[in-house]
């Protein structure tokens, strides 16, 4: 891989605190994701879910999140981003409450779409804000960083989200969620400076031609479709994850946090590295090599029968390392397409079409997928883990075009330079 020779500027105070914001903020955001796959087994037993009901349900968020996310992004650009943040989540902490009040499977469903408007949002904002505040050459870095959200909602909430479930009920793993954001959404009030930045180069544009702008632009087009595709197979995969390891692997519900926590550890290991290296070595190439090793695991992985333990453990955590491989890199390059002036727009199309694309995913995953009785093994698992494989690879292809648009362009101009109050001098 041929190196970036560009020296990767350090990062001031207050840039390290929004690390630490958005870091916190996405580990509850994708907890309140992720958490319904390790219910899943749970959900579908206790409110008489069917596999298509289940993959509704998670859909359900994905489609609302998408269809926020569009008819946000014509006035993502328009206010100061801390204040589109806050309200967004305020949204969020409402929804995940009213996920904890469900008691039924329509309850849920309704309970996910409020959660999913609100929550659909927030990554579009948060990408915006790492855009306006970092340089191109600190965004490996702080996508990793980012990103370990994923492994610590595994490592630590998913763990924890499914003891509260064993000991007080699947709602309580909701409620946790909901406390935890409340004292994230007080550090983002108290703690992040006003970013506005952006609006000193506003057009007098309506926000719904703003809209069309940003989505007629055939440079961005190349963008969207590639980060619509980005996330189909985990999508397909995840929903289900949990109902085929206790009913095809027979692992226990007591052993489940187990394999999520080791997962999630290795996840947490690989992002600061595969971080770093985004920074230093051809993105690219960096994403293809991640791609084909998740192509290999999840085609083993999908296969499996009855396995020890730690064997599902290793498999399990090789396999997410490379995903995760492809998520940093990806996301990078993406960042670098938008002008200043559309990165909320831009970043709210990008975060509503993977949501979409997703949720397509996820109920396509649903009929793909089928289980005779709520405890006998799931079937076409196999064909699930093809299906993913060839959507992976295709991405490939889409990644390879971002990164030809972003070489056309000077990225190594800094994209825009922090304001004074947001960098040390």
């Amino acid at each position: 891989m041929k190196k970036n020779t560009t020296e990767s500027p350090a990062f001031s105070t207050h840039q390290k605190i929004i690390i630490a914001i958005l870091a916190l903020l996405q580990f509850t955001v994708i907890l309140d994701f992720m958490v319904i796959s390790p219910l899943g087994d749970i959900l579908m037993k206790t409110l008489n879910m069917t596999p298509a009901n289940f993959g509704f349900t998670v859909s359900a968020y994905a489609f609302s999140a998408g269809a926020s996310g569009l008819l946000a992004a014509g006035f993502a650009d328009k206010f100061d981003r801390k204040k589109l943040l806050i309200f967004f989540y305020i949204g969020f902490i409402i929804g995940t409450v009213f996920c904890a009040l469900s008691t039924s499977y329509m309850m849920l469903l309704l309970a996910r779409i409020v959660t999913g408007l609100f929550g659909g949002v927030i990554g579009s904002i948060s990408l915006a804000i790492v855009t306006d505040l970092f340089v191109i050459h600190q965004r490996g870095r702080v996508m990793g960083f980012i990103q370990m959200a994923f492994a610590s909602s595994q490592i630590l909430g998913i763990p924890v989200g499914l003891y509260f479930a064993n000991h007080w009920g699947w709602h309580s793993a909701f409620i946790m969620i909901a406390v935890l954001a409340v004292l994230i959404l007080v550090a983002i009030m108290t703690q992040m400076e006003p970013i506005t930045k952006h609006l000193e180069v506003q057009s007098d544009k309506s926000p719904f031609l703003h809209l069309w702008h940003t989505l007629s632009n055939k440079h961005y087009q190349v963008g969207f479709m590639s980060i619509a595709f980005l996330s189909v197979g985990g999508f397909m995969l995840q929903p289900f994850g949990s109902a085929f390891l206790v009913n095809n692997i027979h692992i226990s519900q007591l052993e489940l946090p187990m394999v999520f926590f080791f997962t999630g550890l290795s996840v947490l290991f690989i992002m600061p590295l595969v971080g770093k290296l985004s920074d230093k070595v051809s993105k690219f190439k960096l994403f293809a090599a991640g791609s084909v090793l998740s192509v290999i695991m999840v085609i083993i992985y999908t296969n499996l029968g009855p396995v020890p333990l730690w064997e599902i453990v290793v498999l399990t955590m090789i396999m997410f390392m490379g995903i995760m491989s492809r998520m940093i890199p990806a996301t990078t390059l993406n960042t670098a397409i938008p002008g200043l002036e559309d990165r909320g727009a831009y970043m709210s199309i990008s975060s509503s079409l993977q949501q979409i694309a997703g949720g397509i995913a996820a109920v396509c995953a649903g009929f793909i997928v089928h289980q005779k009785t709520k405890t006998s093994p799931l079937e076409n698992y196999d064909i699930l883990g093809y299906v993913i494989a060839v959507i992976t690879l295709s991405t490939i292809f889409l990644i390879w075009r971002v990164n030809k648009l972003v070489k056309s362009k000077d990225t190594d101009v800094p994209v825009p330079a922090p304001v004074p109050e947001m960098a040390e001098v």
